[in-house]
C-alpha cells in the first residue's frame, strides 16, 4: 500500500464516526444503566457516590465527543493516531462498562460493586488522563497553549487522586473525590468553550 496517511478532509469524518459509534455504546451504557434504577428503583441498594460517577462520566463521554471536533487540525492522518484515537474513546467506554456491570448477582449493591471494582475504575480514569496529553499533543502547540498553564497543574493532580482513590476504600475520601470532580469538570467546560457568552 503506498498511502501511508490521509488528508485531514477525508480521514477526519470516517474517523469521527467511527469515535460516535464506541462514544455512543458508553452513553447507551449509562443511560440503560440508569433507566434499570428508575424502573426498579428498590432492586439493588443505591450508593451516591457511584451515581455521581456516572454523572461524571456521562459528562466525560459527552465533553470528548465535543473537544474531539478539534481533530480537524490535525495535518496528518495515520493508522497509529486513528488508533489512539479510537482506543483513547473504548476507555471511556470500558469505564461505562465498569459503572453498570452486565449483572449485580455477586453483589450486596452499588457500593460494594463500586469499591471492589475501585482499582480497575480508576485505573481506566489514570489512564483517560494520560491519553488526554497525547491528544493534546497531537492536536498541535497552539491547542496545548490554550489551555494555559491550569492544564499542566490539572492532569497530575487527577492522576495522583486517581492513584489515591484506587488504593482507599475510605468512603468519605471517595464522596469528596467525586464531587470534587464532577465541579471542576463544569467549570473547566465552562471556562473552556465559553459556553455562557
Amino acid at each position: 500500500m503506498e498511502d501511508t496517511f490521509f488528508p485531514t478532509s477525508q480521514a477526519y469524518p470516517h474517523v469521527r464516526i467511527v469515535m460516535g459509534m464506541v462514544v455512543g455504546l458508553g452513553i447507551a451504557r449509562l443511560l440503560g444503566g440508569v433507566a434499570r434504577i428508575i424502573q426498579h428503583p428498590g432492586q439493588v441498594p443505591l450508593y451516591p457516590v457511584h451515581l455521581a460517577w456516572v454523572a461524571s462520566v456521562l459528562l466525560m463521554l459527552v465533553h470528548y465527543w465535543w473537544w474531539e471536533f478539534g481533530l480537524f487540525t490535525v495535518p496528518r492522518w495515520t493508522f497509529e493516531v486513528y488508533l489512539f484515537v479510537l482506543a483513547y474513546a473504548v476507555l471511556l467506554f470500558l469505564l461505562s462498562t465498569l459503572l453498570f456491570p452486565d449483572s449485580m448477582h455477586d453483589y450486596d449493591g452499588y457500593e460494594s460493586f463500586f469499591i471492589s471494582r475501585r482499582r480497575w475504575f480508576f485505573g481506566l480514569m489514570a489512564t483517560t488522563y494520560v491519553f488526554d496529553v497525547v491528544d493534546t499533543l497531537i492536536k498541535g502547540r497552539v491547542h496545548l497553549d490554550h489551555f494555559g498553564v491550569e492544564y499542566l497543574i490539572r492532569i497530575p493532580v487527577f492522576l495522583v487522586l486517581c492513584v489515591v482513590a484506587a488504593l482507599t476504600a475510605n468512603r468519605r475520601f471517595h464522596a469528596v473525590f467525586v464531587t470534587f470532580t464532577l465541579v471542576y469538570q463544569v467549570s473547566w467546560i465552562l471556562r473552556l468553550f465559553d459556553t455562557l457568552d
